[in-house]
């Protein structure tokens, strides 16, 4: 790596890390009958969810004849779901670093918040919009093998500097004030929308909006759950969306301190559509207990991904066909997903409880 590179990933610590390329393990072929449970799945509903992917995958040479196919087949049953995927496509299983077959499945959802258009003394914590002075550098197109890697930081005089932390754009002097497009009412809820992506917000008006991801400020991302136990403040089985929320209301005086150990910052924008479940990262609409927020750099957005883990606080078998249609600041890795439940509180208590072990195949087309 180039000294001068080196240099400004290091200066850069909050926003970036060098890679250290090890060996990527190689996925394995299997055959069908080593997915479990495959012959008892309807993967009917990833097929549909599938078929709509291919609006944007059928323009890539890799995925032409599988869509092709999907398209020309035309209300299918369970059966004939089940022969199109086997026909185009083989699985692969997904292996980890070292060696090892087994992740972490966790769940994701989409929040509804109260908000405004205008402050108020209820509606004091504003959501931001992508700041103009946010300097994005694409790293991979300088040096190839920092594939899918960025800076993020902003211009003081003629140098490029780290964007402002969490705690910087929170503060009384915001830098940013004047680029609000909302305001909550809680700013706890404010920052569990920021960690799933995007959310809804229920104005005062009576309307609601959505917001989704837009960017973000560069620095990596720190659990305050991780946090509050390290602090004796919480135990361990109690780091959860729930028991994190419960633990703010019992000390709001500590919530400001503690979100600010956080310095990773997530800006939105208003989406036009606020039907149906929000788009991923694959731009398509997500499908509710059927999609995967995966590793892009491991796993092909678009990709069937075959999943089999246990429902959560359950022993009960959880096998499944899944969309790999999203992505996520925490989610790095081969065997590791996460599992979009859906909008509203149903979905965030079972995305809350899910954190389970898991194995993945990943389903590539056939040529």
């Amino acid at each position: 790596m180039p000294y001068l590179l080196f240099l400004l990933l290091l200066f850069f610590g909050g926003c970036c890390t060098v890679p250290s390329h090890p060996a990527k393990p190689v996925p394995e072929a299997v055959g069908w009958r080593d997915l479990p449970g495959w012959k008892d799945e309807n993967p009917l509903q990833s097929f549909v969810s599938f078929r709509k992917s291919c609006g944007i995958l059928k323009k890539r040479p890799a995925w032409t004849r599988s869509c092709t196919a999907a398209e020309s087949l035309e209300n299918p049953d369970a059966s004939q779901a089940r022969a199109f995927f086997e026909h185009n496509f083989r699985p692969y299983r997904l292996v980890n670093a070292d060696g090892s077959r087994e992740g972490l499945i966790t769940g994701y959802f989409e929040p509804v918040i109260r908000g405004s258009l205008k402050p108020s003394p209820r509606y004091r914590y504003p959501v931001y919009g992508v700041p103009k002075d946010l300097i994005t550098v694409d790293l991979g197109e300088i040096y190839p093998q920092l594939k899918s890697m960025r800076l993020r930081g902003r211009v003081e005089g003629k140098k490029l500097v780290p964007y402002y932390s969490r705690k910087e754009i929170d503060g009384q002097s915001s830098p940013l004030r004047g680029n609000e497009i909302l305001w909550a009412d809680n700013a706890m809820d404010l920052f569990f929308l920021q960690i799933q992506g995007s959310g809804k917000v229920a104005l005062d008006n009576g309307e609601t909006v959505r917001i989704g991801y837009a960017d973000q400020n560069g620095y990596p991302y720190q659990s305050i759950g991780r946090i509050l136990v390290e602090r004796g403040e919480i135990p361990l089985a109690e780091a959860t969306m729930a028991g994190i929320k419960d633990w703010a209301k019992q000390h709001p005086e500590k919530v400001e301190e503690l979100l600010d150990d956080n310095p990773s910052y997530v800006f939105f924008r208003l989406l036009k559509n606020t039907e149906g479940n929000p788009p991923g990262s694959l731009g398509v609409q997500l499908a509710s207990g059927r999609s995967l927020a995966v590793d892009a750099r491991v796993i092909p957005l678009g990709s069937p991904v075959y999943l089999s883990t246990t429902w959560p606080e359950s022993g009960k078998p959880l096998d499944r066909l899944m969309l790999a249609q999203d992505t996520g600041g925490a989610i790095k890795g081969e065997v590791r997903a996460d599992v979009y439940w859906g909008s509203g509180r149903e979905a965030g208590e079972l995305a809350g409880k899910t954190r389970q072990r898991g194995r993945l195949w990943v389903l590539l087309p056939l040529k």
